[in-house]
C-alpha cells in the first residue's frame, strides 16, 4: 500500500509529471503547511483562519514569499522553479498580475517535486524561511 504521507516516487515517476500536475499537488501541500504553521503559531483565531489561510495561498502573498528563496535553491530546483515559471496557465485570477501567478505556479511545482520525492526536511527548511518576519 502506498503512504500518501511519506513518499518516495522514483526519478522517472517524477519526471513524467507535468508541471501543472506538480503545481496542483504542491499547492496543496503548500495550503497544508500554511494551516499547520496557522495554527501552531497562533497566528489567527479559529473565527479568522480560513481568512489568514487565503491570504497565504492566494497567488500575489505566494510570489512576494518566494523572492526569500532566490540564492537558495539548489540548481535541481531552480530548474523545477523555471519549469513551473514558464507553463502558460489557461486563466489568471483577477487578484493577481500575470507575473504574481506564474511565480506562484513555479512555487507550488517545486513544492509539489520536492514533496514527490519525500523531501519534507527541505520543504521544512524553505518554507520555514518564507515565513519568516
Amino acid at each position: 500500500m502506498t503512504d500518501y504521507f511519506h513518499l518516495h516516487a522514483e526519478p522517472d515517476e517524477i519526471r513524467a509529471v507535468s508541471s501543472l500536475g506538480l503545481a496542483h499537488l504542491g499547492d496543496g501541500v503548500f495550503e497544508l503547511m500554511v494551516r499547520s504553521w496557522l495554527v501552531l503559531h497562533g497566528k489567527a483565531t479559529s473565527r479568522g483562519l480560513h481568512k489568514a489561510t487565503v491570504h497565504f495561498v492566494a497567488a500575489p502573498a505566494q510570489a512576494a514569499m518566494a523572492k526569500k528563496l532566490e540564492g537558495v535553491l539548489t540548481e535541481e530546483e531552480q530548474d523545477v522553479f523555471r519549469r513551473g515559471r514558464n507553463t502558460s496557465p489557461h486563466t489568471i485570477p483577477k487578484a493577481a498580475s500575470r507575473e504574481e501567478y506564474q511565480t506562484a505556479t513555479a512555487l507550488e511545482a517545486l513544492f509539489g517535486y520536492l514533496y514527490l520525492q519525500g523531501r519534507t526536511d527541505r520543504l521544512n527548511e524553505l518554507f520555514t524561511l518564507m515565513m519568516e518576519e
